[in-house]
């Protein structure tokens, strides 16, 4: 073999061996700051590096623009008393946001949160929205705690400027006591152009799943902890349609690490426990980007856990209390919300 052939094979064979080594550990921490309000903040949307939506109680919403650096925060007019629990945004003008409680109402903005028309409202008793997503710039659904033993399940085809109820026999059948969370409006998600699943708690911990954009429903149980109103599942995410992992426990036990995460490789037909759960309750698991889809946060109120491998195993990194986490699709943005205005902006240790 000449030295030129051998010279290219080396540099092949180092190139290439590169590409399949593992990427480094995923370090770094949160830097906590106050964002301006002292609102209850659950509701938060990373729409890319630079813009970021939030949301909380007393009607307010938050946008910042230049990654985190700084937030503007207003009042959606007419909707003071309402408590937006989650909250979806396209780009730096247009947002919606949607209220947990009665009345439930859905507002949206074209403007950066200028002016907000209102596109939903129902007042029916018991009425309780938790989560809201989209599937692209269009399609979207919301879910809510059950009606008549159904879960309030609506839809939308023109970006959230008109909604329309899924009929009653369509929607998820609950248990006596079972509903959802809007602990962070990630007790719903999204993936593909039709696949959505709801995370459920209180006398089961279950998971519905629908792959025709919430037209029918299969459920199973996950081994996350139920039996009261305060456990069961609370954030789910999937990595495709088949990798899922879920988070959660007890509200009311926040530093038991009982039960805590459960992951699945069967697109959610059925659930396995996490082989180390994280240290405590949490309330909203996140991917921090795109390109490793397996390296997820779980936040809640007595700290954040690390897991590398897609949920299986979990290890506490970080001491900050939040309600929400989000990171852009690159990952060169992390935040999380949560009480007081509660801000945190991702440090990643080599910066």
């Amino acid at each position: 073999m000449n030295r030129v052939l051998y010279s290219f094979l080396l540099i092949f064979v180092a190139v290439f061996s590169g590409c399949n080594q593992p990427p480094p550990p995923f370090a770094g921490s949160w830097l906590v700051r106050g964002s301006g309000t002292t609102a209850n903040l659950r509701g938060l949307h990373v729409v890319n590096a630079e813009v970021a939506w939030a949301s909380g109680s007393g009607g307010t919403f938050l946008r910042t623009v230049d990654g985190g650096e700084s937030w503007g925060t207003g009042t959606v007019a007419g909707a003071e008393s309402l408590d937006f629990r989650d909250i979806h945004a396209w780009d730096r003008d247009h947002a919606l946001v949607l209220s947990a409680g009665l009345p439930a109402q859905i507002y949206r903005t074209e403007d950066g949160g200028q002016t907000w028309q209102q596109t939903y409202t129902n007042e029916t008793p018991g009425i309780f929205f938790n989560a809201v997503s989209f599937w692209d710039d269009k399609r979207g659904i919301a879910v809510g705690d059950p009606i008549d033993r159904r879960f309030m399940v609506i839809r939308t085809g023109d970006g959230g400027r008109t909604w329309i109820e899924v009929p009653l026999d369509d929607r998820p059948e609950a248990l006596d006591g079972e509903a959802n969370f809007a602990a962070s409006g990630t007790c719903m998600t999204v993936h593909g152009e039709n696949t959505v699943w709801i995370g459920t708690g209180g006398p089961a911990a279950r998971v519905f799943r629908s792959t025709d954009g919430g037209s029918s429903w299969s459920v199973a149980e996950t081994p996350i902890r139920s039996g009261q109103s305060s456990q069961g599942v609370f954030s789910l995410y999937f990595l495709n349609e088949h990798q899922g992992v879920v988070v959660g426990g007890d509200y009311l036990d926040e530093p038991n690490p009982t039960q805590t995460a459960a992951v699945t490789a069967d697109g959610g037909a059925s659930w396995s426990p996490a082989t180390t759960t994280p240290s405590g309750f949490r309330e909203c698991v996140v991917s921090v980007s795109a390109a490793t889809p397996r390296v997820l946060l779980a936040v809640g109120p007595s700290g954040t856990d690390l897991s590398e491998d897609g949920g299986v195993t979990w290890r506490p990194i970080d001491e900050g209390r939040f309600h929400a986490a989000g990171f852009s699709l690159d990952g060169a943005l992390g935040l999380a919300v949560g009480m007081d205005g509660l801000d945190g902006r991702w440090q990643f240790a080599t910066e």
